[in-house]
């Protein structure tokens, strides 16, 4: 079946949350990776937990609470400057490589961003990069965090075609898996080789990079 749009998760995929690391180690040196990689996996776990739990709240508060955890968890002191420096750069994040490329392509007739980040980090990250797309999805719209199926359903909602029309990229096999089990047809872009989570669903491909899209 053709795919009529093409939906991309943002970060891990488009953007590389992982870009600030520079500017994590400016703020607490030698330490700077350990940070990072913390922050992004509270952000994450949180994210679950908090459907899970039906305690919805925007990402910037998620992002925000894991960079204080990740922080606490390293006994590592966080200034308001640092948080600030930390939480601005969220909004200018490095895209990968391949992005650019991959999305002048134009893979598909219509293209769209859905991501579990709020309104307030979404469009300015997006606006910044100078990146185009038929539309930017936020589930904060749905008060709930992907992979839960009501997330996905915006896309169908906002272009009013089938699931099965609607193709899906994402980095984070959890994302893929979750949009496999909606009905989405399913590019998993496996950049570093990780071998696939057992979450019942497989993508329908795997992608070294976005080029190959």
């Amino acid at each position: 079946m053709a795919i009529d749009v093409l939906v991309f998760d943002a970060y891990g995929t488009l953007w590389d949350p992982h870009s600030l690391l520079k500017r994590c180690d400016a703020c607490w040196p030698g330490k700077g990776m350990q940070v990072s990689h913390v922050w992004r996996a509270k952000q994450l776990e949180a994210t679950w937990l908090r459907s899970l739990m039906g305690r919805y709240v925007p990402f910037s508060t998620v992002t925000r609470e894991a960079l204080a955890f990740a922080c606490e968890s390293l006994q590592l002191p966080l200034q308001k400057d640092h948080e600030t420096e930390l939480m601005a750069g969220y909004l200018k994040l490095a895209p990968f490589a391949d992005v650019a490329d991959a999305l002048m392509r134009k893979p598909a007739a219509r293209t769209a961003i859905l991501s579990n980040g709020s309104p307030d980090m979404l469009e300015p990250l997006v606006r910044h990069s100078g990146l185009r797309f038929d539309a930017v999805l936020s589930v904060d719209a749905a008060k709930v965090f992907k992979p839960a199926p009501q997330t996905y359903q915006l896309a169908v909602e906002r272009f009013g075609v089938p699931k099965e029309r609607i193709g899906f990229v994402s980095s984070n096999f959890w994302d893929a898996a979750g949009a496999k089990s909606f009905g989405f047809d399913v590019y998993w872009i496996n950049r570093a080789g990780a071998v696939p989570e057992r979450l019942g669903f497989q993508p329908d491909r795997v992608l070294r990079s976005l080029a190959e899209l």
